[in-house]
C-alpha cells in the first residue's frame, strides 16, 4: 500500500526491505511508545523511504530509536527546549526541523503530524495523517 501510495505521488523515492518484527518493537520497547497502526504498516513494508540524494522521506526504525533517545536525553537541550518525551520523531526536514506523532500516556492517539522548529522550539499541527503529512511534503504543500 506505502510502495504504491507514494510511487503514484512520485517516482523519485527508493524504498528499503521491510523493517523485521524485532526492529518495530525496538520502537516501542525503547521509547516506551505503542505506535500507530499507518506507521506499523509502513515498517512491515519498507524500512525507510529516501529520495534520488539518498536523503529520508522517512527515517529507518534504526533512526527513529536513535534521534529519539538524543532529543529525549541530551542534557543541553534541557535548559532550552521543552521536553520532548511526548513527541515521536519520524522525520525531518533536513534542516534542523522535526515531524512527528504526539504521544499521550505511552501511545499515539491520533492521526495528527507535528512539526518540531528547531529555532524557537514551537510545535506546530502540519497535517492529519501520515497520507496527508507524506503527499503534502512530496508536493510542497507542506513546508517549514
Amino acid at each position: 500500500m506505502w510502495k504504491y501510495f507514494i510511487s503514484s505521488i512520485s517516482k523519485e523515492y527508493t524504498f528499503r526491505p521491510p523493517a523485521s518484527n524485532r526492529e518495530i518493537s525496538q520502537i516501542s520497547e525503547k521509547l516506551n511508545v505503542v505506535l500507530h497502526k499507518k506507521l506499523l504498516e509502513l515498517y512491515s513494508e519498507t524500512n525507510g523511504i529516501f529520495d534520488s540524494f539518498d536523503c529520508p522521506l522517512i527515517w529507518s526504525t534504526s533512526r527513529v530509536v536513535e534521534d529519539n533517545l538524543f532529543f529525549r536525553n541530551f542534557d543541553d537541550y534541557k535548559d532550552i527546549y521543552m521536553p520532548f518525551d511526548h513527541l515521536l520523531f519520524f522525520a525531518d526536514d533536513g534542516c534542523g526541523d522535526l515531524f512527528g506523532y504526539k504521544i499521550l500516556n505511552g501511545s499515539i492517539q491520533t492521526e495528527d503530524i507535528y512539526v518540531w522548529n528547531h529555532e524557537d522550539d514551537s510545535r506546530t499541527w502540519v497535517a492529519s495523517s501520515l497520507e496527508k503529512f507524506v503527499e503534502g511534503w512530496i508536493t510542497g504543500e507542506i513546508t517549514t
